[in-house]
């Protein structure tokens, strides 16, 4: 049908008044990481640099954290919208009054492992009695130490603690100050590298004990208000992940264009190794980044147990996995 005249005219300025209307404001999200930018986070940024939280509606501020409990603490009070957390961390905070709901696991596995120096006369956890264990004092190794003396069978009280900065874990062993620290997994091969065959090592997960490591969680006001936000940024990082795991390379190089002083070959050993920590049959059999029910629910019991739940709550509602994408999944291998 043509249209003329006045009524030509009429629909012309329509079309324009459309063509005028600015662009749907992109949400503002910030995602404050639980420590310094490290090959863990490689997706973020590499979702960030692709474009991919633009094109999903997202205007990502990444910024660095000081810890899972300040992280847990700034999402769970609003100050911020999204963090990276420790889950048992993150449960903590939320029985002291943190409003919070973790959206997707990274470290399906925990990260936390012993170190020791065979040549310290040590072969084994039994060995462990009458030696001096170093890090720091708020350390979550050092609070859940009777848990792993439980497991491996020897009395809590039979070794000492000593106070060790993160930094100086492997100078402490290295000068015998300490014959054994506790670390996260990810930094496995700098130690490797540095002590060679004389290394000793444990993780917690091998003899029994693996409570979820770092998760996404997101403010509780947020969640209600902006759910359809909360599912973008959730399936956009979980999309990130599965391209990191099947190739690192530009996921590293949009990390390390984002943050200073990291070297290639050191984050993409410690990619190798989270890569470990994020398989396990519940990520790989129902979907990268879910949550297996039993398993939250025995990490409250733990936390309850060694940390202390100051308000009890349901755990059921400290997490979920609705916003996941279920045909994602973690590779097998």
């Amino acid at each position: 049908m043509k249209i003329t005249g006045t009524r030509a005219t009429v629909v012309a300025a329509m079309v324009a008044a459309v063509w005028m209307q600015p662009a749907a404001a992109a949400e503002s999200v910030d995602l404050v990481l639980n420590w310094v930018p490290t090959a863990d986070h490689s997706p973020y940024y590499y979702a960030k640099a692709q474009g991919w939280y633009e094109e999903a509606g997202i205007d990502l501020d990444i910024q660095t954290g000081k810890g899972s409990g300040v992280s847990a603490q700034r999402v769970g009070a609003g100050a911020s919208k999204i963090g990276i957390a420790d889950m048992a961390t993150a449960l903590l905070a939320k029985s002291k009054g943190a409003d919070l709901t973790a959206v997707m696991v990274v470290y399906a596995n925990s990260p936390q492992g012993f170190y020791w120096l065979k040549s310290h006369g040590i072969t084994g956890p039994a060995d462990f009695p009458g030696h001096k264990i170093g890090n720091p004092p708020s350390d979550a190794s050092r609070v859940m130490w009777p848990a792993f003396a439980q497991k491996v069978g020897i009395d809590p009280a039979s070794v000492s603690f000593v106070n060790v900065s993160p930094q100086a874990k492997m100078a402490s062993l290295k000068s015998g100050a300490i014959d054994v620290t506790t670390d996260f997994y990810n930094e496995h091969d700098l130690k490797v590298r540095e002590f060679g065959d004389d290394l000793g090592f444990v993780a917690w997960r091998d003899i029994g004990i693996n409570p979820y490591g770092n998760a996404i969680i997101v403010n509780g006001d947020f969640l209600k208000d902006k759910p359809e936000v909360v599912e973008a940024f959730t399936r956009v990082s979980q999309r990130a992940f599965a391209a990191c795991v099947r190739d690192v390379t530009p996921c590293l190089q949009a990390l390390l264009a984002a943050a200073s002083g990291l070297t290639e070959a050191n984050q993409r050993d410690q990619w190798n190794r989270v890569k470990e920590l994020m398989r396990d049959p519940t990520t790989t059999g129902t979907a990268l980044g879910a949550f297996d029910p039993e398993r939250v629910a025995a990490d409250y019991q733990l936390v309850e147990t060694y940390f202390g739940i100051e308000k009890p709550f349901d755990v059921t509602g400290a997490y979920t996995n609705d916003f996941l994408d279920h045909g994602i999944r973690m590779t097998a291998e």
